[in-house]
């Protein structure tokens, strides 16, 4: 019910024909700029505090810009940077808005490689200079780059160390930047290895340009510049002489998809994104593999490399249960999945009261999951019914036939999202009175005293909106039971891997295990683990341990949970409130091709993940002792 923010959607457009092929066949040469619209419109889920585009002429003269960029803040920035493009083309006549020859020569942004970007921050850094792409400029084409990427590194202090020791000097300390300088600095001497060669052959001039561009090798500037990232990413490139390409993380945890024909190559974040603006099947679209890069030259030509050796995949299973947009066939089955196995716990939840409860969904996101919650339990019905029936034997009667079989299933529409009043909320007690009318309910869609009311999420994390407006909400209703269910499992650790979730105190699950060993008189397990974690500061982060997972070892999961009802539940509520939460192995059942779970089990696939959890857990110690102390 708190919608957790995600780093990010990309989207590359390689055309493999001329503007004029365009212009002719679908009657615009911005066949490529429209498409690139698409793809970043239908990804929009993925980014929604900036955008940016960069385009490439394959075609320039000496003298003629060829590198093209457009970038926007807010939530509107897709629709701010195509209209900006557009204002390029407004005073043409339509005989010049259809010579393709005209364009490819004369107007900005009429090119044949075109990438998207769609921005969600993880760091809390903004403005327009964190905004992809990012460029680097020089006055060789094939030294000029653009780059962004749906990323996030968890070793970006020993990357700046390492570069900056070897004489670099990046303009940020940010991860994008230090990406940027690190593949520029390889693109450089890629360019400058070709050059002597040039020169031994004898060749000068123009001569050793045009050679250097036809010959350059974006696999081996990937291949001496991204081993040392420690993270998840797919990472786009353009360079000013024609070259693209695509690379994915070792681990396969961010995801990345690619398609080609004869007209286009496209890449995106999202499968169903490329089906939809391309008109094409799922199975002509093919993921990226770990450590994979999908590369194409100047001349137009796609190979698939392996950059980086493979490491266990480990690909993002909240992909699955939140992010990615549902259409995917895949998707979609998998959230249905999700919700179906959660049939048996809420049963233990409702007893034998099936008759008396109701079954709803928030946000919008958990749709899917309620499909496959209420498919389970139609099922559930059906075999009773069929019981019933057979229990009657040879005294079937119309009447008893006739009840068992008006038996149905019970679901609404209960809670509505109204405004976003938050964007304007004040503080304190006035932020709390506004935020619990953030949801309207339905009115008489239950029978109050009487029915039990389950409500399924697709995630529980932090717990605040649970707290200051749903459950309040939902038991003015008056249920005699209120019952939320969430289909993934307690979301337990940060992530550091492109997932707005990266300090302890946020997690509702992890304040629970702290409230029970507090309230059980085993504070000591928190020190313990504390003192674990201290004395690993120094050591390499190969050699780490998550220390954290004692935090949870002596409870169970539904003792956890039974803690977590009782911080979420306000004062006053009537109904009883209880929780359900998916199982980690429903999860890796329903998902198995995506066992990235580090969130939910605290098994971080990289070593630089498990620095990162060592040391959000000290600074959380840390800031309670500071706040203790200030207290006395």
């Amino acid at each position: 019910m708190e919608s957790l923010k995600h780093e990010c959607g990309v989207a590359l457009i390689r055309l493999l024909k001329p503007l004029t092929f365009y212009e002719e066949k679908y009657g615009t040469w911005m066949y490529g700029l429209n498409k690139l619209y698409l793809l970043m419109e239908k990804q929009h889920n993925r980014g929604q505090e900036a955008a940016g585009l960069a385009c490439v002429k394959l075609k320039a003269n000496p003298g003629e810009e060829y590198m093209f960029r457009e970038r926007g803040l807010g939530a509107g920035a897709i629709t701010e940077i195509f209209s900006n493009v557009h204002e390029h083309f407004k005073d043409l006549s339509a005989g010049q808005m259809h010579d393709a020859v005209y364009a490819e020569q004369c107007l900005p942004f009429a090119g044949e490689l075109y990438m998207g970007h769609l921005r969600y921050s993880t760091t809390g850094k903004s403005g327009i200079s964190y905004v992809h792409p990012f460029l680097r400029r020089n006055n060789w084409r094939a030294k000029n780059l653009a780059l962004c990427g749906n990323f996030n590194l968890t070793n970006v202090d020993e990357i700046f160390a390492d570069i900056t020791a070897h004489g670099q000097h990046p303009r940020k300390y940010a991860d994008t930047y230090i990406m940027l300088e690190q593949v520029g600095h390889r693109l450089d001497r890629e360019v400058e290895r070709l050059y002597n060669i040039c020169k031994e052959e004898g060749l000068e001039g123009m001569d050793i340009t045009r050679t250097i561009e036809e010959r350059i090798d974006l696999a081996n500037v990937l291949k001496s510049s991204s081993p040392s990232w420690d993270g998840g990413y797919v990472i786009c490139g353009l360079t000013g002489s024609g070259e693209s390409f695509a690379v994915r993380d070792p681990w396969g945890i961010r995801p990345g998809f690619w398609y080609k024909d004869e007209e286009i190559m496209v890449v995106a974040s999202e499968r169903p994104v490329i089906q939809t603006v391309l008109n094409v099947q799922a199975d002509s679209i093919h993921e990226l593999q770990p450590g994979q890069a999908i590369l194409m030259n100047k001349k137009g030509e796609m190979r698939l490399e392996q950059i980086n050796e493979p490491k266990k995949k480990s690909a993002c299973s909240f992909e699955r249960i939140y992010f990615s947009r549902g259409s995917d066939t895949d998707i979609y089955r998998e959230r249905k999945r999700l919700g179906e196995e959660l049939v048996n716990p809420i049963l233990t939840k409702i007893g034998d009261e099936l008759e008396h409860t109701v079954f709803s969904f928030i946000p919008n996101t958990a749709e899917v999951a309620f499909y496959g919650m209420l498919e389970g339990f139609e099922n559930h019905l059906n075999r009773q019914k069929i019981e019933l029936i057979e229990a009657l034997g040879d005294k079937l009667d119309h009447k008893k036939l006739e009840q068992i079989l008006s038996r149905r299933i019970r679901f609404e529409k209960v809670a509505i999202k109204d405004i976003k009043l938050r964007t304007f909320i004040a503080e304190g007690n006035t932020r709390n009175d506004l935020a619990a009318h953030v949801y309207d309910i339905t009115y008489g869609s239950l029978v109050p005293y009487e029915d039990n009311l389950v409500i399924i999420d697709d995630s529980i994390v932090r717990g605040t909106t649970l707290k200051q407006s749903i459950i309040g909400i939902l038991d003015r209703l008056h249920p005699k039971k209120i019952i939320i269910v969430s289909s993934s499992p307690q979301v337990r650790y940060p992530d550091y891997y492109g997932i707005d979730m990266a300090s302890m105190e946020q997690f509702i699950a992890f304040k629970a295990a702290i409230s029970l060993l507090e309230r059980r008189g085993m504070a000591s397990v928190i020190d313990e683990a504390y003192r674990k974690s201290k004395a690993q500061e120094g050591l390499p982060k190969e050699q780490m341990v998550n220390y954290v997972k004692e935090i949870y070892a002596p409870f169970t999961d539904e003792e956890i949970s039974d803690e977590i009802v009782r911080l979420l539940t306000p004062a006053g509520t009537q109904a009883r409130v209880e929780i359900v939460y998916q199982t980690l192995d429903n999860l890796h059942k329903v998902c198995p091709e995506h066992t990235g779970d580090w969130y939910f089990s605290g098994d971080y696939p990289t070593a630089g993940g498990v620095k990162c959890v060592n040391r959000a857990f000290i600074d959380y110690v840390d800031k309670m002792k500071e706040k203790e102390k200030n207290c006395l």
